[in-house]
């Protein structure tokens, strides 16, 4: 160790704060947080380190501070210097599968559509869905049944989707706010866990539709029915309630950890996302860093609720996050918790097996 920087490490304060690590040449190695900094930054050089961190510790020439008034503005801060740099030996998102969502678009007339990506547009958004397939078929249901502007919405002649029953129409009418504030809530309330409530107006409509002899369009609907069976039957339902939380578990092994995010809506899984990473510093440090820039990349949503370990602080990340954060501690979700945290410790074994079958094809 250099030893201008022996004594710069007796200069640190027991502050909240980001660290920055810089090697010879000026470069930024890795940006952490601490709410002690001179504990953590002290600990880097104090104590035996192995892997990732030990060849990080080889190359730290200088360090830079920059104090904060509390853990969570360190958290925000290292999230901002992380994305804005994206040093070597920080855990980086890696490219992953891109979600799709649904979108409906904040506009005069407004659009049901299909995005990846996640704007501060004031428009509303509901998924992730994993499968292409299930959300293009989920908005033509709803398009169907509860139809927004499928248009340009410049009104004159009637567009063709408006024959259909697809387009609700201003290229024909007057629409007013109230009529499309009421389809958007049929909507909202049908991707927030109200599809049985649909099926059951699907069925009376159906009845009365054959009590008035009008067999054509009671089989029409007959059809909608179908689809609606498809288009929820591939969600296993896990949860009874119909909450939209994200599950969070992890599992470590030396400087190697797989973390696990479950996606759960209308209690059903939807999907996941799963990495695994060799890590600097301190685990539960890298996992709350790692959530931040999770929920700020453009293909991730927020959950109303976010399921995590004990090992975790929940009120650093709520704070942070602007959303619940809980552990929990019995029942379906402590269930639902465990089985995370099962595929994390599955994801990193099958990691250390594909490093052990590289190892044996180099010799």
């Amino acid at each position: 160790m250099e030893t201008e920087l022996k004594q710069k490490l007796k200069t640190l304060p027991e502050r909240p704060g980001c660290y920055i690590y810089r090697d010879k040449k000026g470069e930024i190695l890795y940006i952490g947080k601490s709410k002690n900094l001179k504990k953590r930054v002290k600990s880097y050089f104090t104590k035996t380190q192995v892997g990732k961190t030990a060849r990080l510790v080889r190359h730290i020439y200088d360090y830079e501070l920059i104090i904060t008034d509390s853990e969570q503005e360190a958290l925000l801060l290292e999230m901002t210097l992380i994305m804005k740099y994206q040093p070597p030996y920080n855990v980086m998102l890696k490219d992953e599968i891109r979600y799709s969502y649904l979108k409906i678009t904040n506009e005069e007339n407004p659009h049901l559509e299909v995005t990846k990506d996640i704007e501060k547009d004031g428009a509303l958004y509901f998924g992730p869905y994993a499968s292409r397939y299930l959300v293009a078929e989920t908005q033509e249901f709803l398009q169907k049944i509860y139809p927004l502007c499928h248009c340009s919405g410049k009104k004159g002649r009637p567009c063709f989707y408006y024959h259909l029953g697809m387009c609700i129409g201003p290229c024909a009418r007057d629409v007013t706010k109230e009529e499309y504030d009421a389809q958007i809530k049929r909507i909202s309330s049908f991707l927030n866990g109200g599809q049985k409530d649909v099926k059951r107006d699907l069925e009376k409509r159906m009845q009365l539709q054959m009590d008035n002899l009008e067999f054509e369009r009671a089989k029409e609907t007959h059809e909608l029915m179908h689809v609606l069976d498809r288009v929820t039957e591939k969600q296993k339902v896990i949860m009874r309630d119909s909450g939209h939380r994200d599950v969070v578990h992890f599992a470590v092994s030396g400087q190697f950890c797989a973390i696990q995010v479950f996606f759960v809506r209308n209690g059903a899984i939807v999907g996941r996302s799963a990495n695994v990473f060799e890590f600097v510093s301190d685990v539960n440090d890298m996992i709350e860093s790692f959530l931040l820039t999770f929920y700020h990349h453009p293909n991730h949503l927020l959950p109303k609720e976010l399921l995590v370990p004990e090992q975790l602080d929940t009120k650093l990340l709520a704070n942070a996050l602007g959303i619940k954060v809980r552990v929990p501690r019995k029942g379906e979700k402590k269930a639902l918790l465990e089985l995370v945290h099962e595929n994390a410790k599955s994801a990193l074994a099958a990691h250390f097996k594909m490093l052990d079958y590289a190892d044996e094809l180099e010799d």
